[in-house]
């Protein structure tokens, strides 16, 4: 069977790449090992939960999916407090900005189920699912994917979207530049005592970055990326013990805190390739960055990576091959800055709140007072955040 491109991975980035391509005349192949996991009540929430930019909301709304949302399992950030370890304070506003919100707060399991039934629609996407790919090679005309299952697949183009570990990457051979951070992102959901009033909150501890994310029903989403030892503690304690530590940690800014999902943890760490593109072959999304969690940018450098190269392949002219190198190429260029930007500057942050060194200290949490005093650099951080310009 031959399409113009094959697809692996059909997550976030991976799904809205193909949903991207509906109204193109390509013919396009996903392959994914198993479907997301079903809905599991409207009293059960995702521990993972991703703060999707105003620019990425208008891409979902371009592709018919933010609509279908159930939109009482989402909430908007209007305002953001930050807090240095040694009394530094920066806080964004979306009213002073001139912007709606700042971010809108989602489950991953609802936008990838809701991904997932949009391009099981689409008139121009095979879905191969159970696929697993078990040999790729590229000839001279077509890559060539094999599946476990007994398929044979060819493709003009092949794009990863497999995520950090990923196997397409591996296959072509591209190196991944791997920094761990020797951390962990520790999720988890609460009901909090007092209203977040649409508040996201970040403290810049000692012992890792603390992240409170308003979810609706007065609850929040906790993300701290903390030292492996505290990471494997956090996950350990009992429900109640962790909502003390929690609440503790965050000044008990919002008051008591109550378990909605018990606490899990991944690894955090940088990575990076070269190029995300060779003939014939793409890197989307965690198949081609990583950056820490801190600036809750992850989903959103994916999405715009799916929406690049979803609109330079639907205006390919008939003639043109999507897996053609110069064209891959313009891809890799406009993905380029805003990538290398948030990877160097979480990277940054992340590794100056890291040393006790008390000189640093004063230093790092002066900046982020002196941010604060200035209006336009800050609102012009937020522009940027947000659209990805200044």
């Amino acid at each position: 069977m031959h399409f113009d491109l094959a697809i692996v991975g059909a997550g976030l980035a991976g799904a809205s790449l193909a949903a991207g391509l509906r109204s193109s005349r390509l013919k396009i192949a996903v392959i994914e090992t198993r479907p997301p996991a079903p809905a599991t009540g409207a009293g059960a929430w995702d521990a993972r939960i991703y703060a999707v930019s105003p620019i990425n909301v208008a891409f979902l709304q371009s592709l018919g999916v933010w609509r279908r949302l159930d939109h009482q399992r989402i909430q908007a950030v209007h305002d953001m407090a930050i807090f240095g370890d040694r009394g530094g304070r920066l806080s964004f506003s979306a009213y002073e900005c001139g912007l709606g919100e700042l971010a809108w707060i989602v489950e991953s399991g609802l936008l990838q189920r809701e991904l997932w039934e949009t391009i099981t629609r689409q008139h121009n996407v095979t879905l191969f699912c159970p696929g697993e790919p078990a040999a790729l090679s590229w000839e001279e005309s077509a890559a060539e994917l094999r599946l476990a299952q007994g398929q044979t697949l060819t493709a003009d183009l092949i794009v990863a979207a497999d995520g950090a570990q990923s196997w397409v990457r591996g296959q072509a051979g591209i190196e991944a530049k791997i920094s761990p951070y020797e951390e962990s992102g520790v999720v988890a959901n609460f009901r909090c005592a007092l209203p977040h009033r649409g508040t996201a909150f970040q403290w810049f501890r000692e012992d890792g970055i603390l992240a409170w994310l308003p979810l609706p029903s007065q609850m929040i989403s906790m993300v701290w990326s903390a030292p492996q030892p505290l990471a494997e503690e956090l996950t350990r304690l009992t429900p109640d013990a962790l909502c003390q530590r929690v609440a503790a940690a965050g000044n008990e800014a919002l008051g008591e805190l109550e378990p909605v999902t018990p606490a899990a943890a991944f690894p955090l760490r940088l990575l990076r390739v070269d190029s995300p593109v060779r003939p014939r072959l793409a890197l989307i999304g965690d198949a081609a960055h990583t950056i820490h969690p801190l600036s809750g940018h992850g989903i959103n450098l994916g999405f715009q990576d799916a929406r690049v190269l979803a609109e330079l392949l639907a205006d390919l002219p008939a003639w043109r091959r999507p897996g053609e190198l110069s064209i891959l190429r313009r891809y890799a260029r406009a993905r380029a800055e805003e990538t290398a930007l948030l990877q160097w500057t979480t990277h940054g942050l992340n590794r100056l709140f890291k040393p006790a060194n008390p000189l640093l200290a004063t230093a790092r949490n002066l900046g982020l007072n002196l941010t604060n005093q200035l209006p336009v650099l800050r609102n012009t951080l937020v522009r940027y955040a947000i659209s990805g310009a200044f």
